[in-house]
């Protein structure tokens, strides 16, 4: 009993050690942290002079600014910028096919100037690195020969590789102008077209005889004139046409010989 009364003595003595550290909770549930060792007698909450201080850590009410939106979406302005709303900053982008470089207006337009050799091709438009064009008529080439029994899909990628390497180095030593071997494949990808269409016609009609070698030969001629009609259109080159014509027609005599035999 003695060391029991002894160990309740030592807890209250503890107990009343522990709460003179001088924390207390008022009325309004607020914490106030001083000690007795540097109270000068004073509330902190209300000071002599009557005016109410303010307590650290606490936001002053009067500074409080009004936010109506959302913390994780800021507001945009009517130019794009933060202040206006989300429509006017989308109706600014553009489509996703023209980031993409896909411009089906220019395709179309190309295409047209292949159809007719004797239109004149608009440089600005030939210029332009665009090989949605020569990779559909390259896999078109390549599923109408799957068609008539010939598995040419490796040397036609194969010799495409090729010679746009060959024109591009030909093209940058004849002319002062500066092209670039994405503008030089789809000049040559999309000249490819009429190739395209003899290859469907040799799907039905074998061409080997009088009748392919002259529709080949018109082929050959057709796709090398439009090629260096928008060679020297887009390079300034109007008195080297011949020069440039040659070696497409060289490349297209290939693709012909893969389409006849």
């Amino acid at each position: 009993m003695v060391s029991h009364s002894t160990a309740m003595g030592d807890f209250q003595q503890f107990d009343q050690d522990f709460y003179s550290s001088g924390y207390y909770v008022d009325d309004q549930g607020q914490t106030l942290a001083y000690t007795y060792d540097t109270w000068d007698g004073t509330n902190p909450e209300y000071p002599e002079d009557g005016t109410e201080a303010t307590m650290p850590g606490v936001l002053d009410p009067s500074i409080e600014q009004c936010y109506t939106g959302h913390i994780h979406q800021p507001q945009m302005g009517g130019t794009g910028t933060l202040g206006g709303t989300d429509a006017d900053y989308y109706e600014e982008e553009p489509p996703l096919l023209e980031e993409l470089g896909i411009n089906f207006d220019h395709i179309w337009q190309k295409t047209l100037t292949v159809l007719n050799p004797f239109k004149p091709a608009d440089g600005s438009i030939m210029n332009e690195t665009d090989l949605t064009g020569p990779i559909l008529f390259c896999i078109t080439l390549g599923a109408n020969l799957l068609m008539a029994g010939k598995v040419h899909f490796g040397y036609i990628y194969g010799i495409s590789a090729m010679a746009c390497m060959g024109v591009y180095l030909l093209l940058n030593m004849m002319s002062s102008l500066a092209v670039s071997c994405g503008c030089v494949a789809s000049i040559l990808g999309y000249c490819l077209l009429p190739m395209v269409v003899l290859s469907a016609f040799a799907v039905f009609v074998s061409l080997q005889g009088y009748l392919g070698t002259i529709l080949a030969l018109l082929v050959v001629g057709w796709c090398s004139m439009s090629a260096s009609k928008i060679f020297i259109s887009t390079l300034a080159m109007e008195d080297q046409q011949l020069l440039v014509a040659y070696p497409c027609a060289l490349l297209y005599g290939v693709f012909a010989l893969l389409t006849v035999f």
